[in-house]
């Protein structure tokens, strides 16, 4: 009876020096559990010494690949570039910067052996400040409440999914992708897994609030149809505030024959009329930017280099 394949898929971005640590415990890993087993470190435009490093350890180690993207995609593209050309019967996304331990792999595994299809790491604990953990857990809150699909909380792209189901991802024709968005939307059988995510054990964290704003939107905006829902709302609103202040001011006028003039009720008006119309527009261009960017039919990624042994 054949063994398994499980093809780990590493999304590296500055990792340099974080790749042979990786290498060395995800072989651990996968002989400890008994599976065959092929790495991919795609090298997501990063410029450090990341290809240098790659190519190093694919002389020694004949299952590992090495992908070069010809600049930074992002690495929902890098998982995506690699989950093209794995060939196994599962796959294992993983960050470069060993925040996602390889040692989960053992349980992610165990699970698949009962039948599930997905299975994710839930990140029941992250080694940051108090403020950001706090961030991010009700970020998750909120995306669970506002998606048309129900989301895992506190689950990130750190993952072993199964070949029917990566198959099903790979007939997604869109370009800007939140993988752990489609991953939910695609079903099958799911489950999550806790785990304690620490910090780099390298360098510095690329995440800054602005980051991680773009990421709270990108997925708000591809999986929730309720920012056009509020703005309908809020005009509703401002339509019975000002039908409202209509019926008040003509009542005034009966009561008193001489109402002075209210310039900061004028203003107030005007501003949060602005407001509301300045925050209708933003929300209908990201919308729109995202519907721009798809028409555009770019390709996903480009590939610079595939680095093989026998190459």
């Amino acid at each position: 009876m054949n063994k398994k394949k499980i093809s780990a898929i590493i999304a590296c971005y500055k990792d340099g020096q974080a790749i042979p640590i990786m290498h060395r415990r995800l072989v651990a890993v996968f002989k400890k559990i008994g599976v065959d087993y092929e790495i991919i470190f795609v090298n997501d435009g990063s410029p450090d010494n990341t290809e240098e490093v790659i190519r190093k350890i694919v002389k020694k180690d004949s299952r590992v690949i090495g992908v070069n993207h010809s600049r930074n995609f992002s690495s929902q593209m890098a998982f995506t570039s690699g989950m093209d050309i794995a060939e196994g019967d599962a796959v294992v996304l993983l960050d470069g910067d060993l925040q996602d331990p390889p040692e989960t792999i053992e349980k992610l595994y165990q699970k698949w052996q009962e039948g599930y299809d997905v299975i994710y790491g839930i990140r029941v604990q992250r080694e940051a400040p108090l403020w950001m953990q706090l961030a991010y857990k009700l970020f998750y809150r909120i995306f669970n409440k506002m998606s048309y699909v129900r989301m895992p909380l506190d689950a990130g792209d750190f993952s072993l999914i199964d070949r029917k189901v990566v198959e099903a991802l790979k007939l997604f024709p869109e370009r800007d992708r939140f993988l752990r968005g489609l991953r939910a939307w695609v079903g099958f059988k799911q489950v999550g897994i806790p785990y304690t995510r620490p910090e780099r054990m390298f360098g510095k964290t690329t995440n800054n609030l602005l980051r991680n704003f773009h990421w709270a939107t990108k997925g708000i905006f591809s999986f929730s149809y309720i920012p056009l829902q509020l703005m309908t709302v809020l005009s509703l609103l401002v339509f019975f505030i000002a039908l409202g202040a209509i019926i008040l001011q003509i009542i005034l006028r009966l009561i008193l024959p001489y109402t002075p003039p209210g310039i900061s009720t004028v203003l107030i008006a005007v501003l949060f009329l602005g407001s509301v119309q300045l925050l209708g527009l933003s929300i209908l261009g990201e919308y729109i930017g995202k519907i721009f960017e798809e028409v555009k039919q770019r390709p996903k990624y480009i590939v610079k280099s595939i680095i093989r042994k026998n190459n």
